[in-house]
């Protein structure tokens, strides 16, 4: 297991506690910043793996793979992005993935153009939160903690 580590402003922590793995699961776990976690890491090596595999059929879908994979990573481990942005992003991509794959318009390439534009907003949107823990929160958003203080009770 890894062990919280003493970065100033990048806790990393063990998925063995809940409380650590979610930081919005009690009012006590307050705990902004990059994470890693065990189960992120059962995520992360199964969908590398299935991208190399799919790779040897087709290397859209092997890319649709690692691009999908590597947004979990980026949406919940460094920018801790916020559920309905998930959501929002999740929906574009599944629509243009869907269209790319059947029915060939838009292409592949466009379709990773189009989500990279909409993970920038929607990155940039969060950003702008007064809920934002992500990695460099004490620079983006100095308020946290307060912020955290009165809110944290709506998460239970």
């Amino acid at each position: 297991m890894l062990k919280r580590l003493g970065i100033k402003g990048l806790p990393l922590t063990s998925a063995s506690n809940d409380s650590q793995y979610c930081a919005m699961t009690t009012p006590a776990a307050f705990l902004p910043g990059f994470r890693i976690s065990v189960r992120d890491v059962i995520v992360l090596i199964p969908g590398a793996a299935a991208a190399w595999w799919v790779a040897r059929i087709d290397l859209s879908l092997s890319l649709a793979v690692l691009f999908t994979v590597g947004h979990f990573f980026l949406f919940c481990n460094v920018v801790r992005m916020a559920r309905k942005l998930e959501l929002i992003w999740t929906a574009i991509f599944l629509v243009l993935a869907v269209c790319a794959q059947l029915l060939q318009v838009p292409s592949w390439n466009q379709a990773f153009a189009i989500c990279l534009v909409a993970t920038c907003v929607l990155v940039a949107t969060h950003l702008r939160s007064p809920s934002y823990h992500g990695l460099g929160w004490q620079r983006i958003n100095p308020g946290l903690p307060e912020w955290w203080a009165e809110n944290s009770a709506q998460f239970h």
